[in-house]
């Protein structure tokens, strides 16, 4: 059975095992209700865009645009591939654009994000993974970011690498004043078409794409390799979320850029990363051997 390698994250605090690092003490959890009241209120904002006066075909293709912007290049380019697994370099610029573009994905800070990662990789399908899978599909899909887990001490030892950087912190602040500043300009542009659309029913629909990769890419899909988790690749999760759903491949070699193995597995982040290397702008990029 192929052991999932650890997390590939230079100078993060410090290299300790899942087995050395200190154990959370069982205890009930906390909804975190402020968390329960904006998903509801989201969803059924994104109910909106049935009434035919929200509707516009513009507005679909910014929902569209800004979709591959914020999850594609955001959030898997940049919180997960650059931020989490430090899988090739970038120069700051650039790399700080890629946060912002995550940042607008409307899923929380980027610090709290690379923790959460960095813990599922640590404790895979064990207790102290946050999206724990062998909890069931509702509790790795959803509810697990509704409850208060107590991983702070946790989660800042594992972010110690971009705790201080100032444009991190800067995003972590203001990721919801952003998302305020984005839905004006859109109205600015559109008006209630194009803020439905390029808020609401966007946000929602990249919440759920990133939600499938921590419950269907651990349920549901098929495996090249025996890791000693539970991560599946799924091809439509792939799709939704640019690559992310060939998650057992990601498991099976965490500091790989390239998620992809087979010729028909579409990793699309992976072209971008590939044809930012051949102009020089992505430098030590990491491959699975």
């Amino acid at each position: 059975m192929l052991k999932s390698t650890s997390i590939d994250a230079p100078n993060i605090a410090t290299n300790t095992t899942a087995a050395e690092a200190p154990i959370f003490q069982a205890q009930p959890l906390k909804w975190r209700w402020e968390v329960v009241t904006v998903t509801l209120m989201l969803h059924l904002a994104a109910l909106l865009a049935l009434l035919p006066q929200f509707f516009s075909w513009k507005a679909v293709a910014v929902a569209v645009l800004l979709h591959c912007i914020t999850l594609g290049l955001g959030v898997s380019l940049g919180f997960h591939r650059l931020a989490s697994h430090r899988s090739f370099k970038l120069p700051k610029l650039l790399e700080y654009f890629f946060i912002l573009c995550g940042t607008l994905a409307a899923q929380g800070s980027v610090k709290g994000w690379v923790g959460y990662h960095r813990m599922h990789h640590l404790y895979t399908d064990e207790s102290k993974d946050p999206h724990n899978s062998t909890e069931g599909f509702l509790w790795s899909h959803l509810t697990w970011i509704m409850h208060d887990i107590p991983e702070e001490p946790e989660r800042l030892r594992l972010t110690k690498d971009i705790a201080n950087d100032p444009f991190y912190t800067f995003c972590c602040k203001y990721h919801t004043l952003l998302q305020v500043a984005l839905g004006l300009v859109l109205y600015a542009i559109g008006g209630m078409p194009f803020v439905v659309w390029g808020i609401f029913v966007r946000v929602v629909f990249g919440f759920h794409s990133t939600f499938f990769v921590n419950s269907v890419c651990h349920m549901f899909g098929y495996r090249n390799h025996n890791t000693s988790d539970t991560s599946t690749n799924n091809w439509w999760v792939a799709l939704l979320t640019f690559g992310e759903g060939w998650h057992n491949n990601h498991h099976a070699a965490q500091f790989s850029a390239r998620f992809s193995e087979r010729w028909w597995e579409v990793d699309m982040v992976w072209w971008v990363i590939s044809g930012l290397e051949s102009l020089g702008l992505a430098t030590q990029v990491k491959r699975a051997k």
